[in-house]
């Protein structure tokens, strides 16, 4: 587990990406020093101060679990039911029986985060239904999971 192609980028750069961030989440995300872009198993990162905080998909950055727990953003996100939360940390889609609230400005397609009812994030995904429908459906796929806990992308972040 190693990081490829690791190097400072400017600040300019890193400003409009984080800040593009904390608009799409709705939090704060202090730049204490170094910004750095890395590569992770064929996903581009954002090291911040030495911490893999965004990850990019589909070319979107998106906090990583990791800066999800740190910066407690207050959008995008969907809750799930205590007894959904050991298929979810183990890599699994997201069912809509298990999501008890949702961001209801999700919209199909967009990057989402799953937390638990405590607020910990616990995977990272993409919305396979708008939030209102998540919440009200009690069948199907809401959520493709493609970030959790405890994956490798969570490992390299909780040790760097």
């Amino acid at each position: 587990m190693s990081l490829k192609h690791r190097h400072p980028i400017r600040k300019k750069i890193a400003d409009g990406i984080i800040k593009q961030v904390e608009e799409e989440l709705g939090c704060s995300i202090p730049i204490g020093g170094i910004v750095e872009s890395a590569e992770f198993e064929g996903i581009k990162i954002l090291l911040v101060d030495g911490s893999a905080v965004i990850i990019f998909l589909k070319d979107k950055p998106f906090l990583s679990l990791y800066g999800i727990n740190k910066y407690k953003p207050e959008k995008r996100y969907a809750t799930v039911d205590r007894g959904a939360v050991k298929f979810v940390v183990s890599g699994a889609n997201v069912m809509a029986p298990g999501i008890i609230d949702a961001d209801r400005d999700i919209k199909k397609g967009d990057i989402v985060w799953v937390r638990n009812e405590e607020g910990t994030a616990l995977a990272l995904g993409y919305a396979l239904m708008d939030g209102e429908e998540m919440v009200a459906e009690n069948k199907g796929k809401a959520i493709e999971s493609v970030h959790h806990i405890g994956d490798e992308l969570w490992e390299l972040a909780t040790n760097l």
